[in-house]
């Protein structure tokens, strides 16, 4: 029972520093596996191919175009998950408050501070029943669905999880971008590891297979690999699918109560549209339209209408 307790009290958040220290070695780790797919596809099988002419070349003309397409995409959104902020909160920013009720709005969960911290540093009258968020290790005010990573030290606008693979948190405005990387990734794969069957499955056959022996080695581990990840990457996407079905985020879904309705979620079609904008245009690249980021707020991870029909104490 004692190595029990010990284990539940356990802090993870001591890897913190760990994980600040991987930095840029995650992204050499992408361009590695990106590198090495590269090869076994282009340089060691298709690309060789197209100079045999017939049917084979066809066949590794499309397979190219496509694997070059969908690779294009994959970095382009993996690079904007990377190099886009996920979203601070800014030293000005204050809850907005009814002043008639004395409420935050939306409501969100009990003062982590005593009512009169916040009357002190905020000159907002808070009455018995406010709600508002304050960070401690931040020391400012936190807007609805905010969290603090301790990775990154500071408050991250609507905070889905912090991803090592990206070095950075996915946030409000690269959360777009993240999932876009998770689907150019499992179609990319799901190519690759099907060009590259037929050359797995010759490995079990009687004939001599054809190349070096690092070739083949590559072809191997490239099919391998993209398997792999084709699987792990499909069980992700499925999983924030369901998460922007609903509205909500990993860490949400985590840490809620279950209740007959989530207060953010407004349906399926504006759900993903306040995390993918309301151009089609831009649903499958990793911006978005002007338009949408000068009439949306939501993009901006300060304000998120609750659902319209929810009363105040569901909220």
């Amino acid at each position: 029972m004692q190595r029990f307790r010990f284990h539940m009290s356990w802090n993870v958040f001591r890897f913190c520093t760990a994980l600040r220290g991987l930095g840029s070695i995650m992204i050499l780790v992408v361009l590695g596996i990106v590198g090495s797919t590269y090869y076994a596809v282009v340089i060691a099988n298709y690309g060789p191919d197209l100079l045999k002419g017939g049917v084979k070349a066809l066949q590794s003309f499309v397979v190219l175009v496509l694997f070059h397409l969908l690779l294009g995409m994959l970095l382009w959104s993996y690079f904007a998950v990377v190099f886009t902020d996920p979203g601070s909160v800014p030293s000005s920013w204050k809850p907005v408050v009814d002043e008639e009720s004395g409420e935050t709005v939306p409501l969100t969960c009990s003062p982590s501070i005593p009512r009169q911290t916040f009357q002190q540093i905020s000159g907002i009258n808070a009455s018995s029943n406010s709600r508002l968020r304050y960070c401690r290790k931040c020391c400012q005010f936190k807007p609805p669905r905010c969290h603090h990573c301790c990775v990154c030290g500071r408050c991250i606008l609507k905070m889905d999880h912090h991803c090592v693979w990206v070095v950075n948190c996915v946030g409000a405005r690269n959360y777009k971008f993240f999932l876009l990387f998770l689907f150019y990734t499992f179609l990319e794969t799901v190519l690759v590891t099907l060009a590259l069957l037929p050359r797995f499955i010759d490995f079990f056959s009687e004939e001599e297979i054809p190349g070096s022996a690092g070739t083949l080695a590559t072809t191997f581990f490239g099919f391998v690999l993209n398997l792999a990840f084709s699987l792990s990457v499909l069980g992700f996407l499925i999983m924030h699918i369901s998460l922007v079905s609903h509205n909500t985020t990993t860490i949400e879904a985590y840490e809620k109560q279950v209740s007959p309705k989530w207060i953010y979620d407004l349906g399926r079609r504006k759900n993903f549209e306040e995390v993918f904008g309301t151009q089609k245009f831009y649903w499958l690249v990793p911006a978005y339209a002007e338009e949408d980021l000068r009439k949306m707020s939501v993009l901006q991870g300060l304000q998120y209408p609750p659902e319209p029909d929810m009363d105040a104490q569901e909220l």
